[in-house]
């Protein structure tokens, strides 16, 4: 295991994180359509609001937590008839009757935590490290931080010499902390952290994903004929991702799209919600241009609304519109290709894939570079047929691999990924 996860700890990944502002259960819809756009992560922590008057523990702040909302879970529950039917009604529901609760996806801990910890939680399903913001920890630690040198590193701005000789266990002292001052980590932070780190982690991320057996075969997946609704039933915690499929004559899998809380998550979310509710699976993540809307499908009524790509969180008036493609938000605008055909690709409609053989550093750059959760893998002679999916959790696992010599993918470890069936 790689020393650099082992003696650096979460603190050193909060330097310039900003201060959470809790979003509470109460808030409508919209206020959570809005939260989303400007969220760095595509999905927000939601929380019960606290007491008055009450002193909150560590426990008890995790306790408030409830889920984290996704514009998946916005775009799935807008996409209901009653929904639809009375779009203002269901912009200011509040969020308590979508976000699905879930409260072992935020863990509350110190910042003396180790890095190689938090990646374990990480692996286990944690989604958001909540760490309390320390008045003596200003910066970046020394290089083995805490762990080695069994004391926080000293800065100018600590408020006295005392306070630098901190134990690890930094909750035995309550002044060390900004009192209800948190910031919020995300897998992305920690996956920026562990990519400056490349080199201090050989041989593991030059070593393929197949190799390293971060492929992970049981991914969501919906036939391209199926009612795109249907992906709402199906779509897993992590990644929040269904593939659009077609099944070839010889039984696998071939990748032609994806319904996702990543791909949703700057669409109108209006728009979306109807096409998710009226399209197949291949209309919605392929295209239906406006000659086949006019002829084929029906008028449908949007809030008209000016102000970005969320136009329907600023208040306006509803009129008839025709639907396309286009209006859901991630088409691109030059796109006239008719349904059926991989050309049809274009911008951000486009499935995020990789190879068998990509490099395990080569997946986390694709992460980063589009702000992805997730990579679909496909075969190396054919980058169509789908094998599996690395997400957050499967790159994380990869990386605290145990220091051994990794064999490269060669054709038996290629073989068994082959065999995988839809």
């Amino acid at each position: 295991m790689a020393s650099v996860l082992v003696y650096h700890v979460v603190g050193d990944l909060t330097v310039g994180k900003p201060e959470l502002v809790e979003f509470h259960v109460t808030e409508t819809v919209e206020s959570a359509i809005r939260a989303i756009a400007e969220s760095p992560e595509g999905s927000i922590p939601v929380w019960k609001k606290r007491s008055v008057g009450v002193i909150e523990n560590s426990d008890m702040r995790q306790m408030r937590f409830v889920g984290i909302l996704s514009s998946f879970d916005i775009v799935a529950f807008l996409a209901k008839t009653h929904c639809l039917e009375d779009q203002d009604k269901a912009m200011k529901t509040p969020v308590s009757e979508v976000v699905l609760s879930n409260n072992s996806l935020l863990r509350l801990v110190d910042p003396g935590t180790r890095v190689i910890d938090a990646l374990d939680m990480m692996k286990q399903g944690v989604k958001r490290l909540l760490v309390p913001k320390s008045i003596v920890w200003k910066g970046m630690s020394k290089r083995f931080s805490v762990i080695y040198y069994g004391k926080w590193p000293k800065t100018p701005e600590s408020p006295s010499s005392s306070s630098n000789n901190l134990p690890a266990n930094v909750n035995r002292n309550a002044s060390a902390f900004i009192r209800d001052k948190y910031c919020c980590l995300s897998r992305e932070d920690v996956l920026r952290f562990i990519i400056g780190c490349l080199g201090a982690l050989a041989p593991i991320p030059l070593t393929s994903i197949a190799a390293l057996g971060a492929i992970n075969p049981n991914y969501s997946y919906i036939e391209s004929s199926t009612p795109a609704l249907e992906s709402s039933q199906k779509v897993p915690q992590d990644p929040s991702a269904v593939a659009v499929i077609e099944t070839t004559s010889d039984g696998q899998c071939k990748i032609i799209g994806e319904i996702s809380a990543i791909k949703l998550w700057k669409c109108d979310y209006i728009s979306a919600a109807w096409a998710l509710a009226n399209l197949t699976a291949g209309q919605f993540v392929m295209g239906v241009e406006d000659n086949v809307t006019s002829r084929s499908l029906p008028d449908f009524c949007v809030n008209s609304r000016s102000g970005g790509d969320n136009d329907l969180v600023n208040g306006g008036s509803r009129k008839p519109k025709k639907f396309s493609s286009r209006s859901i938000g991630f088409f691109n605008k030059s796109a006239s290709h008719s349904f059926g055909s991989r050309s049809m690709y274009r911008g951000r409609s486009a499935p995020l894939t990789c190879k068998m053989t990509s490099s395990l550093a080569a997946v986390m750059a694709q992460v980063l570079s589009h702000r992805a959760t997730h990579v679909w893998v496909t075969e190396d002679e054919n980058e169509e047929i789908l094998v599996g999916v690395v997400g957050y959790a499967d790159i994380l696992g990869a990386v605290t691999k145990p220091p051994t010599i990794f064999p490269p993918a060669n054709k038996s470890s290629e073989g068994s990924v082959h065999e995988i069936q839809c």
